[in-house]
């Protein structure tokens, strides 16, 4: 026979830590604490494969259940010396939900559970204490009905504070006795005008329909949503713990609380909490009466703590409180209850903490002894890291809500609006914090998206040009924010009924995706030496090199800072939207023979030496991976008729000659057009004047400081002939570089597999390459067939829907492009042992992508500057991982 429930306190635990995933996550932590001797009261709990079976069985129970549960009880029964239903020693019992994670969207808990009109009388005798009984009983049926019958909470809170208004007082605690008896009967008849039906009194059928309200809550819309945002199975299922009362609420010398073995924001080593005297656990987390500190070290002038109220009980928790943390090598969060000077554990599990926390405890435990270096390294978020290397909203502070999009890049930022490139430039050279709001970015706003302290989008997704943009730079951005409108005429942006102007201010927190009219103080970010601690740590575990994705000196330095190992993409075509250069690449567009465009290249030639010699002396000799120009044309190409007659006056050309050319050059698809070595392969002068520049620069910096290692990577290469044919035109520059300076410099080049044909060709490709760089941004659109800047349409309803398991933009698509990436990997290895492989899309930051990378055996991952520390991170994680996994399967 299956055995659906496990028993726990007063002498027998059939389960105990190691059970979490059938216990879930409390009834495991309340098997372990009372297999340590803590004091637990007695109770029992039902698998999470109950939770499985019901709705795999169309929401029926297993047969043989009731009985278990029967048998359960009965144990309880024994062990207190009380009788569930008895008149004369009523046995009361708690019921609450456990999945093997803490599932915030899962049901609240029922306390006092088996009261009824009997009962209640039968616990006022044998307590001595009628206001406690009652007190009790209301408690039940107000949680009983709020969280099982679905009565709206606020009812019950709408009778009680009429009974405080009648009786003159402003506690619950000052209620007499028979106020509270008012109290019940309002209860009950409001209870059966909502529901058409008594409230139950046969303590068997109360228990039943909280055990099955706990199930139905593993389906209810929070969860679901909750599983959705954190990757949590639906088929996990949830426990459900039955555990004997213990009561808070009986006097002056009981008390309940929630604590922590450490400051779960600051991760400070002190013991950290709140109780109420008299109280039950609701009364805690609910806000209903204010908590007073648990440690006299936080208590403020005129608060008592527990330390001081009942310092005997204080005492023994703050015994727990040491032995949970020697036990469990982590940060607990407690849940306890004092009754009359006794103390009982009804929870402990690992505590959630700010991410300053989790680094700071992490690192104080190792250092304690308490774990090793590989765990402080396991313990801490990578993408929490974030939260360390940006501005963030401060939590006390004032804030009216304007709208809501995408979280596209960390941090926060207030500043006035504007709507143009151009104007976010202009003022803020005059000094002022702007955020820039656009429809939608373009290649042309790069240099107001540096200018502005924040960038703010109406359309596009976490992977749009301005997400990935914005996150290269460290700029705080909301994107896809589809409730606002903006109007670029009349330099406005509404949403909800609200309009702002242009100029007025507003704050983007890139963390959350939430717009705020106004201005909103700011945390400043704070990088202590835990910080570095565990970085060095991580660097030790990890074999994954990190690089960055960077073109700017200030992208590069913020980079190296943040521990860079190189530059593992400069995607040079980001180079020329500068004003002064925009104007030359137009020329060299609109050029109609190999004179004009070298005529125009020839003017681009010193811009680009000049950028290559500020990134190489940044990077000290570390490799620099510089993809030779790669744009779709039309990011190049005057719109509009105002736009054509500034193009025309700037090349000293008519209008109709420069509508005539863009109309040649315009695309239908220019994502999927001529762009990439397709332009080499065209003009082959353009990627002659950029390896020009790259050698000249090298040679030039290699005269004062350590010789640079450039890797030139050809971009968008579908066949070796491609290949072969580009790999030429940077050796024959290379070679009259070195021959005219009379120095050599050491290079490779390599090229970026993008498309599924050099995924699957990778052998081919090999033999021309140095290095594979996986492109899986775009890598990612032709598998998909999509676009990443309109997939943010409709990705969120294929996730919600379960079609997809996550935005394949955000983190890598492991069975499709992941598959082509192994394909190539394996096939270019085949060829070339030695080849360096490395992933430079947006995956590079992502952790999840990160671990894919390590199961493959890639050299390095690239990412934006701000993500260095999450993919330093990340890659230790993934190192520790596979090394563990190694030794268990061997």
């Amino acid at each position: 026979m299956t055995k659906w429930v496990y028993n726990f306190g007063a002498g027998v635990n059939d389960g105990n830590a190691s059970l979490r995933n059938l216990l879930g996550g409390k009834g495991a932590n309340l098997a372990e604490m009372a297999s340590i001797n803590l004091p637990v009261p007695p109770g029992f709990t039902i698998t999470t494969e109950v939770c499985t079976a019901y709705y795999e069985n169309d929401r029926n129970y297993p047969v043989e259940l009731k009985a278990q549960v029967d048998a359960a009880l009965a144990r309880i029964e024994a062990a207190v010396d009380r009788k569930f239903g008895d008149k004369d020693k009523p046995l009361l019992v708690s019921v609450r939900s456990g999945a093997r994670v803490s599932m915030p969207g899962m049901m609240d808990t029922v306390l006092n559970l088996g009261l009824n009109d009997t009962t209640v009388l039968g616990l006022s005798a044998a307590s001595g204490d009628e206001r406690f009984a009652w007190d009790s009983y209301r408690r039940f049926i107000q949680m009983y009905g709020s969280v099982v019958l679905g009565v709206d909470h606020h009812r019950f809170e709408e009778i009680i504070e009429q009974a405080k208004l009648e009786a003159n007082v402003t506690e619950d605690t000052a209620l007499t006795p028979g106020d509270w008896q008012v109290v019940v009967e309002e209860y009950k008849k409001m209870v059966a005008d909502e529901i058409g039906k008594p409230f139950p009194q046969d303590p068997q059928d109360q228990l039943w329909g909280a055990i099955g309200a706990v199930f139905g809550s593993w389906m209810n819309p929070r969860a679901n949503v909750y599983r959705r945002l954190h990757d949590i199975p639906a088929d996990w299922g949830t426990a459900v713990n039955v555990q004997a009362m213990v009561f808070g609420n009986m006097g002056e010398d009981c008390a309940t609380g929630v604590c922590f073995t450490r400051d779960p924001s600051t991760g400070l080593n002190e013991f950290y909490g709140e109780y109420l005297v008299n109280a039950q656990g609701e009364d805690v987390v609910a806000g209903i009466r204010t908590p007073r500190p648990l440690s006299q070290a936080y208590a403020k002038e005129g608060e008592v703590s527990m330390e001081n109220a009942l310092p005997e009980a204080y005492k023994e928790l703050h015994k727990v409180r040491e032995i949970l943390e020697k036990h469990y090598k982590d940060m607990q969060d407690i849940e306890f209850t004092v009754q009359q000077n006794k103390l009982y554990m009804l929870q402990t599990r690992s505590g959630k903490r700010s991410a300053a926390a989790s680094l700071r405890i992490a690192v104080e435990m190792a250092n304690e002894g308490l774990i090793d270096k590989n765990t402080a390294i396991m313990r801490v978020n990578p993408a929490a890291l974030d939260q360390l290397l940006h501005p963030t909203l401060d939590p006390k502070a004032d804030k009216k809500l304007f709208s809501r999009g995408l979280p596209a890049s960390p941090g926060a930022a207030s500043g006035a609006v504007v709507f143009s490139a151009d104007e976010a430039e202009m003022r803020a050279q005059k000094g002022e914090a702007v955020v820039l709001v656009r429809i939608e970015t373009s290649p042309e706003d790069i240099h107001g998206m540096h200018a502005a302290k924040g960038i703010l989008t109406t359309r596009g997704g976490m992977t749009s040009h301005a997400a990935v943009v914005a996150r290269g730079m460290g700029r705080p951005c909301v994107a896809g924010a589809g409730g606002i409108s903006v109007d670029y005429g009349a330099q406005t942006l509404s949403a909800g009924g609200v309009t702002l102007r242009a100029g007025e201010i507003i704050t983007v927190d890139g963390a959350t995706g939430e717009v705020y009219a106004g201005a909103v103080k700011m945390i400043e970010p704070q990088l202590s030496g835990d910080f570095g601690t565990l970085m060095e740590w991580a660097d030790q575990a990890r074999r994954l090199k990190v690089r960055t994705n960077a073109e700017t000196p200030l992208d590069a330095e913020t980079a190296r800072k943040f521990g860079a190992e190189g530059i593992g993409l400069c995607r040079t075509e980001h180079m020329f939207f500068d004003p002064q250069r925009i104007g030359a690449v137009r020329q060299m567009i609109m050029a109609k023979d190999e004179a004009g465009r070298r005529t125009a290249l020839a003017k681009l030639l010193p811009f680009q030496r000049k950028d290559f010699v500020s990134l190489f002396k940044i990077m000290e000799g570390l490799p620099v991976t510089i993809r030779l120009l790669d744009p779709p044309l039309h990011e190049f190409l005057p719109h509009g008729e105002a736009e054509l007659g500034e193009v025309a006056e700037a090349l000293g050309m008519d209008a109709a000659t420069i509508r005539e050319r863009a109309s040649e050059l315009s695309e239908t698809n220019p994502m999927l057009g001529h762009r990439g070595c397709r332009l080499g392969v065209s003009y082959p002068e353009i990627y002659e004047m950029q390896a020009r520049a790259i050698f000249e620069a090298a040679v030039e910096v290699a005269k004062t400081a350590n010789a640079p290692v450039p890797e030139i990577m050809i971009p968008l290469v579908g066949t070796k002939k491609e290949l072969d044919l580009t790999r030429a035109q940077v050796e024959t520059t290379a070679k009259a570089v070195f021959e005219e300076t009379g120095k050599t410099i050491e290079y490779s080049v390599g090229t970026m597999i993008e498309l599924p044909r050099a995924a699957l060709t990778a052998d081919q490709i090999a033999e021309a390459a140095d290095f594979f760089s996986f492109g899986t941004n775009d890598l990612t659109q032709t598998v998909f067939g999509l676009s990443r800047d309109d997939a943010g349409k409709f990705l969120p309803a294929y996730v919600e829907k379960g079609i997809l398991p996550k935005d394949p933009f955000v983190s890598i698509d492991v069975d499709g492009v992941g598959g082509l990436v192994k394909i190539a990997a394996e096939k270019g290895r085949a060829k070339k042992a030695k080849l360096k492989l490395g992933i430079c899309g947006e995956h590079g930051g992502d952790p999840a992508s990160i671990s894919f990378c390590e199961s493959v055996g890639l050299d390095y991952v690239s990412c934006s500057p701000y993500r260095v520390p999450v993919a330093r991170l990340a890659a230790a994680q993934a190192a520790i991982e596979a090394k563990e996994t190694h030794f268990r399967d061997k």
